[in-house]
């Protein structure tokens, strides 16, 4: 534990990366590693066909890929290193010294990602890709390699982070890139990014194509017909996955998908998502079969439910590893399993670089336990913000979770009532002290950052 705490007590650190990932996952899937065959296959046919529309067509939805990927896509990109490096280091340090080689290929192919967008973007309209149409048609089939190319590393370590396979027992490269989830995650992302870029272009084409109800229903059509296309492979894929998943993160599902507080509607968010891929569906095959009679308003609907699946999408993969943040190797809280009997043994303060105090004294409980509560839970909770942990113990136990008897029970075996947390690290005194804090916390909202109340207020034992 050689890394500084960084800790955002009002926002909290898991949701300020959660929403910086589900963005660029967003934009990645539909407006890059979907968008670009779309765009690539869209100028192929009006270079078959020898109708410009379609080249046009393909050009203005390129353009604003282009400009979000460019910008935003980055901009989100950079961040999730910046907040995961800032959150979590341990976690993911850990990560690049598994998956060195990959990182350093994924970036070698970034890079050339970003060049081939420019330039398939600020050549088209010029002279030489109107003579020689067939070499710009061929930057957009590598522009569209290339994207899935960097999809297809970080799915690597996404399904590292859910099921190690026997590298815990065999480590090396191979065993992590090739690790259980690794194929079953593919298959089930590169259709659903290719019918997302399907829904996007939808949204967009009624408003591209205005003033040609003609084209507008060919170009609906069309793409309607891809759209569909991939819905088989897309449902089929996540079929093999969800078969895929171990058994243990299936039994975090139900919390996953409504969190704690809203468990009771599990059964209408099953149907809402049951109901909200009938509508892609069912809006495709509209769109199919009689597109001169689809709404432009209603091909945005598509869309936004596709931008919500991938975002919810991310949220249920990433809830249903823990308690790991690597499976069987590192909890959420970036402690190892392994170093836990070291932990009990010499607690977890003697072993934090830069915690302000190394062991609990009768003068110090409350900054101790403030300490270890920074240690071993800041990572997913706050105190009173999002996922606040003070309203957490209230709501389940109400007026007896201020007893310290109660909590120190609950703290001793929390991970047994919620197998999504990971075992409280540390001594039994360690544990006391945490008790305290969190009784002296609700009392004393400034208790996180108060040092001098601290010590006062440690009179609860």
């Amino acid at each position: 534990m050689d890394f500084p705490i960084f800790h955002l007590d009002v926002f909290g650190n898991r949701l300020l990366i959660a929403a910086i990932a589900s963005l660029h996952v967003v934009i990645n899937h539909m407006l890059a590693v979907g968008a670009a065959p779309l765009i690539a296959f869209l100028e192929w046919r009006g270079y078959a066909t020898g109708d410009e529309r379609w080249d046009r067509l393909a050009y203005r939805l390129l353009f604003i890929c282009f400009i979000v990927t460019t910008s935003l896509g980055a901009l989100t990109g950079v961040g999730i290193w910046l907040s995961t490096s800032l959150v979590n280091p341990h976690a993911i340090g850990s990560l690049i010294r598994v998956f060195f080689w990959a990182w350093f290929s994924e970036w070698i192919v970034f890079v050339t990602e970003v060049a081939l967008i420019l330039i398939y973007t600020l050549s088209w309209r010029t002279d030489w890709a109107r003579r020689h149409k067939r070499a710009h048609l061929g930057l957009g089939v590598a522009l569209a390699v290339a994207s899935w190319l960097t999809m297809a590393v970080i799915v690597a370590i996404l399904g590292f982070q859910m099921d190690t396979g026997v590298w815990t027992v065999d480590p090396g490269f191979w065993t992590a890139v090739l690790n259980p989830l690794y194929l079953p995650q593919l298959f089930f992302r590169t259709p659903f990014a290719l019918v997302a870029a399907g829904l996007f272009a939808l949204a967009v084409t009624g408003r591209l194509t205005r003033g040609d109800p003609e084209f507008r229903g060919r170009a609906v059509r069309t793409i309607s017909a891809w759209t569909l296309l991939f819905c088989v492979p897309w449902l089929a894929a996540a079929w093999g996955y969800w078969q895929a998943i171990p058994a243990r993160m299936l039994d975090n599902v139900s919390t996953a998908l409504t969190t704690l507080a809203f468990q009771q509607y599990l059964d209408p968010l099953r149907l809402l998502i049951g109901a909200s891929l009938g509508a892609v569906v069912l809006a495709c095959a509209w769109g199919v079969g009689a597109p001169r009679r689809l709404p432009s308003a209603v091909l945005v609907v598509p869309a936004v439910l596709a931008v919500w699946q991938l975002a919810y999408f991310e949220r249920v993969r990433e809830f249903i590893r823990k308690p790991d943040i690597v499976a069987a190797y590192m909890y959420s809280n970036a402690l190892r399993p392994a170093d836990y009997p070291l932990y009990a043994q010499d607690g977890l303060l003697a072993h934090a670089t830069y915690a302000s105090v190394r062991a609990v004294t009768g003068e110090n409980r409350i900054q101790a336990g403030r300490e270890v509560f920074r240690l071993a839970c800041s990572r997913c909770h706050t105190t009173r913000g999002v996922n606040g942990i003070v309203a957490k113990l209230a709501g389940l136990y109400g007026p007896g979770a201020w007893d310290p008897a109660v909590l120190d029970t609950y703290l001793a075996g929390m991970h047994n009532a919620r197998p999504f947390m990971p075992p409280l690290p540390g001594t039994a005194t360690e544990r006391a002290a945490l008790a305290d804090y969190l009784i002296a916390l609700r009392h004393d909202p400034a208790g996180l950052d108060g040092a001098q109340t601290a010590g006062a207020a440690g009179s609860t034992r």
